[in-house]
């Protein structure tokens, strides 16, 4: 069957202008939070998610707690505001759950959980806007917010959504795109160049998917880059900061790599 819109004109041009390989406007604000430890505000194009990261703290509950290590309880929410749909979406709803239950599973095994052993890591999702993208703006964030808040990880997660249209590859698909093309969201780890996850929720060939990961992993350097840049902006800001308060504290303080 044929696509109901024009994803990718005879110029090569997408729907809001793209190339099939060029990514939407990344913004990120890693200005604190009221309650949380550590947040991030990200979005990806007209996308945007609000992360808020608190603990390692004591577990609320006994079911709860691991004797060697810290328990990562992931809580996602869609804001009522965030879609056209009229349909509320409550914390409940399978579509929502998966979506929790997908970013846990990216960062249990990139959050040093070893470090916190019978502790808790709650992290708190909330999407704002909605427009295609949604899950990897949520790991993003989450990459961001937990580094915001301190806590060790063994490498950022970085996330993109890609898609084929007919023969060509398309990546960071907006939701026009995502509602017409199959697609995948891939998880990778930069220093590793590992995957974390790789989630469909559509059919696709598999001779595309070799093609799609290579460029999902591309895709993901560029953006630990563009995360790196606002970490290290933040952590300059913060011991700028420090040294109005404490004069002689030095810039070697932010002088570490962050290629972890």
């Amino acid at each position: 069957m044929g696509s109901r819109v024009e994803v990718l004109n005879d110029h090569g041009y997408r729907s809001d202008g793209r190339r099939q390989f060029e990514l939407r406007d990344i913004g990120i604000d890693l200005s604190q939070q009221n309650f949380a430890d550590g947040s991030a505000i990200i979005s990806h194009g007209l996308t945007q998610v609000l992360v808020s990261v608190l603990g390692p703290r004591e577990a609320k509950s006994r079911s709860q707690t691991i004797h060697d290590r810290a328990n990562i309880n992931v809580e996602l929410n869609v804001a009522a505001f965030s879609t056209g749909e009229r349909r509320r979406r409550s914390k409940n709803d399978k579509r929502i759950l998966e979506m929790a239950a997908a970013i846990r599973s990216t960062f249990e095994p990139v959050i040093q959980t070893n470090l916190f052993p019978r502790s808790q890591i709650d992290i708190y999702v909330q999407v704002l806007q909605q427009d295609g993208g949604v899950l990897q703006t949520c790991i993003n964030g989450t990459t961001l917010a937990l580094i915001n808040a301190g806590i060790p990880l063994n490498d950022f997660a970085c996330a993109i959504t890609c898609g084929a249209h007919s023969t060509s590859p398309l990546l960071d698909l907006s939701l026009l795109e995502e509602n017409d093309l199959p697609h995948m969201t891939i998880a990778m780890l930069p220093k590793t160049g590992r995957v974390t996850l790789v989630t469909m929720e559509t059919r696709l060939h598999v001779d595309r998917f070799e093609e799609l990961l290579g460029l999902a992993l591309e895709a993901g350097n560029v953006l630990h880059e563009e995360m790196k840049l606002a970490i290290d902006k933040r952590s300059r800001t913060l011991v700028a900061a420090m040294k109005i308060t404490w004069p002689g504290v030095g810039e070697d303080l932010v002088e570490k790599d962050f290629d972890h």
